[in-house]
């Protein structure tokens, strides 16, 4: 765990990991807070309806214990795949830690999922389990006959109208399972989970991880958090739990230090109720998306209407700009953690106000216990202040032991002792990193090599402007168009005045090159499950409208 010390450099000095041989993410997350002390509160959670159930680790115990009794009754084996497609909910995490208790791999699965994401996921991990609720199942039902491997279906809660193969009620299930179980005993890197990429360039691809990525992603909580646990901490996160964020940075990161989750099913996200969702309950932390933060900003008298009681607020998925650090520090009083990871291999890189001060627009440094470098072509580190590659140094903990029956696409991951992001960047001599963008999302204008983030920004930034999305449309002169697609707040109007002020707005802040030559105003953007803007959507849009060169 890491701990305050005088400087980050003494906290990078001080890390040292301790990897044992034997470990079991469900025993850790669970067992050993049970056996300290049963009455510890583990979750509250509060339904649509405003129903508030608290839980304990005793609780949680005895549940996963007949989670992975059940499973094991219905004819799955050690190394199976259990798809958990659950909103926020207690069910969520007994059904993980009774399938890592069992030795078996959880698949996390967004509710947002349709039938075709789902079968595609289900069909390529050869899940042999699913555990869902009634929306959920329906969905199932629909791709019923296209999952042959699928033998079991476990419904939490009412079911009534659909009835398919396999379908078992839960907590019946649960009812009658032993509360007595002996977990198995799991080497460090035996897998444990698979979390599905989000296939922006081509089908998903399922990152397989082991039991020790929870240990890896610990000083990865703890240090964008100031120093996770401390009295009274309480976590929450508008987040969905089947993303790697939600599942390891919130929920298991915070279950590892016994720390509390709340769990609200939002099947929308709402500002104000969210707002209003962490004062009544004293939330301490929190975990939010860049999209998140930018609804909550327009959202009036916030200080006036709302108290959180809030100690620290994160935030990864996209960049987070400055503009969103000045709102939070002057909104909440505190300094918003931007961190970053990816699927493959989490929490790398974070900031820490305790201890360094947050520059605004950088994702921060290399979170204590990773190497973390800016690489060229050749695989080599570059010298600060050159854009390059991100990547990361194997081997590390919290990296991914491959993708599931994907050895060619793992083996293109890496490049030499460095597993690629796939984004682009640079350090700068404080050891800061600073985010130019995805590979496929870097603009290149008239000689420049541009990132969308600091544009969609400063386009933020513009009084008439609640989100943008910025993407390079091929232009015979100069390459590439910047080209914004911008959602208004409510009472503005899109029209050629406001293209131009906002182009104008833009050039004086930025540079005469990354103004946006071409603005559309919609009422929306397309959004990924985990809230990220699919600027590759925006994009392939924009060029298959655009009238072709004649030959």
């Amino acid at each position: 765990m890491l701990t305050r010390a005088a400087t980050y450099a003494d906290v990078r000095r001080a890390m040292r990991w301790a990897i044992p041989a034997r470990f079991n993410m469900g025993v850790d997350v669970c067992d050993k807070h049970a056996a300290a002390d049963p009455g510890r509160l583990a979750m509250i959670v509060e339904d649509e309806e405003g129903r508030v159930a608290r839980h304990t680790y005793g609780e949680a115990r005895a549940l996963s214990n007949k989670m992975a009794n059940l499973l094991l009754a219905l004819g799955l084996k050690r190394g199976d795949r259990v798809g958990i497609l659950l909103s926020q909910s207690l069910e969520t995490p007994v059904a993980h830690i009774g399938a890592w208790k069992a030795g078996m791999i959880s698949i996390p699965l967004f509710t947002l999922f349709g039938e075709d994401a789902l079968e595609y996921r289900l069909t390529d991990s050869g899940a042999r389990a699913i555990v869902t609720d009634k929306i959920g199942l329906a969905k199932i039902a629909g791709i019923r006959d296209r999952l042959p491997d699928l033998a079991a279906i476990l419904v939490a809660g009412p079911a009534e109208g659909i009835a398919i193969t396999g379908q078992h009620n839960l907590w019946a299930g649960l009812d009658r399972a032993s509360a007595d179980f002996v977990p198995v005993d799991t080497a460090t890197d035996d897998p444990g989970l698979i979390i599905y990429t989000s296939g922006t360039t081509g089908n998903p691809k399922g990152a397989l991880h082991a039991h020790r990525a929870l240990l890896g992603h610990l000083p990865g909580v703890e240090f964008p958090h100031e120093f996770l646990p401390q009295p009274n901490d309480l976590m929450w996160t508008p987040a969905d739990w089947a993303w790697i964020g939600g599942l390891m940075n919130v929920l298991m990161g915070s279950w590892h230090h016994g720390v509390p989750v709340l769990a609200s099913r939002m099947r929308k996200y709402d500002p104000e109720r969210a707002l209003d969702l962490m004062t009544r309950h004293g939330v301490r932390n929190t975990f939010m998306p860049p999209t998140a933060l930018k609804l909550m900003r327009q959202v009036p008298d916030i200080r006036a209407r709302f108290r959180p009681a809030l100690r620290t607020i994160t935030c990864a998925g996209e960049p987070m700009g400055a503009e969103l650090l000045e709102w939070g520090r002057e909104t909440f009083g505190l300094s918003l953690n931007e961190y970053y990871g990816q699927t493959e291999c989490n929490l790398v890189v974070a900031n820490c106000a305790a201890l360094l001060p947050v520059k605004p627009g950088s994702m921060g440094v290399a979170v204590p216990g990773h190497e973390v470098a800016i690489v060229g072509a050749d695989g080599n580190p570059v010298a600060d202040g050159t854009v390059g590659k991100i990547a990361i140094r194997r081997p590390d903990p919290v990296m991914f032991l491959g993708y599931w029956n994907n050895p060619a696409a793992t083996e293109k991951k890496f490049l030499g002792e460095w597993l690629l992001t796939g984004d682009e960047g640079h350090r700068d001599p404080d050891g800061y990193f600073w985010f130019l963008g995805r590979d496929d999302d870097v603009i290149t204008s008239a000689g420049y090599r541009i990132g969308p983030g600091e544009i969609e920004d400063c386009l933020t930034r513009h009084p008439a402007v609640a989100l943008a999305a910025v993407v390079g449309v091929p232009d015979p002169l100069r390459t590439e168009a910047v080209t914004a697609f911008i959602v208004l707040k409510p009472g503005q109007a899109g029209n050629a005045a406001l293209e131009e002020e906002i182009r104008a707005f833009v050039k004086t802040r930025l540079s005469p090159h990354e103004y946006p030559r071409r603005i559309e105003f919609r009422d929306s953007l397309p959004m990924t499950a985990t809230g990220k803007i699919k600027r590759k959507e925006l994009r392939d849009a924009e060029i298959a409208r655009s009238p072709r060169p004649s030959s």
